[in-house]
């Protein structure tokens, strides 16, 4: 699964990924949440073989199992302290094999008539306002920025690492946001090892069942160390709008992303997202379109003017002269207000249909 979502895979009986969560403690002001899932699955996806040959290949699989602690405590009035963790580094399929210590959210925070600042490893504000609005699925997922889907543009899960965020409450119906990434030099091979503090910022204004909202961030802590590409470049900029509508229970949502590339013989990507999602009272039924523009050099200019070059590896972001249209398509049914299942579709339009596939899968939830 792509994020610790489930907000909208069960729309109007689960309003988050905690919402069934079980209030250990709960005293002076102090509370105590645990919460987690189980998500098994089955997939059969047009993949790559350890020949380096595109064929189908399935499996049954563990699909994000999380188990979380949430805790918050009231400073004072107007003023609280929270923090929060998750764990999904076990496989349900392979749970006595697992053998792993990594998590998948963990951070600090205060929120109050300030605002909401918060420090630690978490989604990006991009994932929130930009990407989740158009695709928020099981586990196929349209290419963005962040290198998740079919491209393997930008950076992938670091991304989400040593983050600090501020946003603003909202002032009748804006809210800004800004934040830091900062990497020093104990850090992995592919980020700068000159202690840099990257920027993001933005905005998004609600008014009614209306909402737009605009990112950008600049990648500053990455550098690339793939072979066949100079090392120590920067991978460039990244940005976005999206708006999107709720009526009743159909929400649709526009999407404009980009991919500023500084890489040598790596292009630009635009993206042009559209998806939309219908509660029809035993679950949703979803789907997404988008239109992949590698080599646009603006907004507007769908035309593919990219630069020729070797390519070191076949990515979205490096095959140049090209666009890609990706569709997936899904849906939930509710079998009890803690357990669904679903079944989702997605095409690619990549050589060979690399990517394409089926998967279903079952959730339980407390």
């Amino acid at each position: 699964m792509k994020k610790t979502l489930l907000a909208t895979a069960i729309a109007g009986a689960m309003a988050a990924s905690g919402a069934q969560a079980a209030t250990v403690y709960n005293q002076d002001g102090t509370k105590l949440d645990i919460y987690g899932n189980v998500q098994i699955g089955f997939r059969n996806i047009e993949a790559e073989n350890d020949n380096g040959n595109i064929e189908t290949q399935n499996d049954v699989f563990d699909n994000g199992s999380t188990i979380g602690f949430a805790a918050e405590h009231v400073i004072y009035d107007g003023l609280t302290g929270y923090m929060k963790i998750e764990f999904d580094d076990f496989k349900a399929d392979e749970m006595k094999t697992a053998g792993r210590d990594a998590g998948d959210t963990a951070y600090v925070g205060l929120k109050g008539n300030f605002g909401d600042v918060k420090l630690g490893s978490y989604d990006t504000l991009m994932d929130d306002w930009i990407q989740d609005p158009v695709t928020n699925n099981e586990y196929f997922d349209l290419s963005d920025t962040s290198g998740s889907g079919s491209s393997d543009i930008a950076v992938g899960g670091e991304i989400e690492t040593d983050q600090l965020t501020y946003v603003s409450p909202s002032f009748n119906g804006l809210e800004l946001a800004i934040g830091t990434q900062y990497k020093g030099d104990m850090e992995e091979e592919n980020v700068t090892s000159r202690g840099n503090a990257s920027v993001f910022g933005g905005a998004k204004y609600t008014v009614g069942n209306f909402s737009v909202a605009a990112m950008y961030d600049n990648l500053d802590n990455y550098e690339v160390t793939q072979t066949g590409v100079d090392n120590k470049q920067e991978f460039g900029d990244r940005y976005g709008v999206t708006g999107q509508y709720q009526w009743n229970s159909l929400r649709v949502a526009l999407k404009y992303e980009r991919f500023d590339s500084d890489l040598d013989n790596v292009d630009s990507v635009n993206f042009y997202g559209l998806g939309a999602r219908y509660g029809y009272g035993y679950g949703d039924i979803y789907g997404a379109y988008q239109y992949v523009d590698v080599g646009g050099d603006t907004f507007g200019n769908v035309v593919d003017d990219a630069t020729s070059g070797d390519s070191p590896s076949d990515t979205a972001s490096n095959r140049g002269d090209d666009t890609y249209n990706e569709f997936i398509i899904g849906g939930t049914y509710n079998i009890s207000d803690a357990m669904y299942t679903w079944v989702e579709a997605a095409f690619y339009d990549r050589e060979d249909d690399e990517g394409d596939g089926v998967a279903a899968g079952v959730t339980y939830m407390f």
